[in-house]
């Protein structure tokens, strides 16, 4: 599964009607939404969007006929695998109307042309981890963390020693344990947190 790197535009006039595609990357509904607020035009006959979000879609069609739009907009992020992504399609009136058809191909098309054009990333799977080091041992702890990518990192002490979470990619579980097993010899202790 991939995402966007960052956002994408792409135009195209059908039938005298203009279609400006804006995609970008989005990671939950409320910047979906904050990214629909930014690029929406009052001016625009219409700004029909979707958005898929760890495999969960949500579309407008904005006035357009129900499914025209949309659906047709899900349906290209879908179809080249793109998640945690949006894309808004404003159109402005040419004059001639496309009938039903028409609608769902040039919206869903122009979307596609859009996500095709832009630059795409893999969405890094993580599962959250626990990794405990006596005191001594701490300074050894973070050059691993670094080599394995491990972000969110958040660190609590006791008196054995450093208690630290973080997210880890989660392909590299294995990996990562076998550096804590030869890095500390037994000193490093490492758990998946639940959820």
């Amino acid at each position: 599964m991939q995402t966007l790197s960052s956002v994408c535009v792409f135009e195209k006039e059908i039938k005298k009607s203009r279609f400006i595609a804006h995609a970008a990357p989005v990671s939950n509904p409320e910047r979906a939404m904050a990214f629909l607020k930014l690029i929406s035009r009052r001016k625009a006959t219409h700004n029909c969007w979707a958005y898929r979000i760890d495999g969960q879609g949500r579309f407008n069609d904005d006035g357009e006929p129900g499914g025209t739009a949309g659906r047709p907009i899900l349906g290209a992020l879908e179809k080249q695998g793109i998640d945690r992504a949006m894309v808004v399609v404003i159109r402005y009136f040419g004059g001639i109307k496309l009938g039903a058809g028409g609608l769902a191909r040039a919206y869903g098309g122009v979307a596609a042309e859009c996500l095709q054009q832009a630059r795409r990333i893999p969405i890094r799977r993580d599962v959250r981890v626990e990794i405990t080091v006596p005191f001594d041992a701490m300074g050894r702890l973070y050059p691993v963390l670094d080599a394995f990518g491990v972000q969110d990192r958040n660190e609590a002490y006791d008196e054995l020693g450093l208690i630290l979470t973080g997210s880890l990619e989660s392909g590299q579980q294995r990996a990562f344990a076998g550096r804590l097993a030869d890095d500390f010899r037994g000193a490093a202790a490492w758990r998946v947190l639940p959820g």
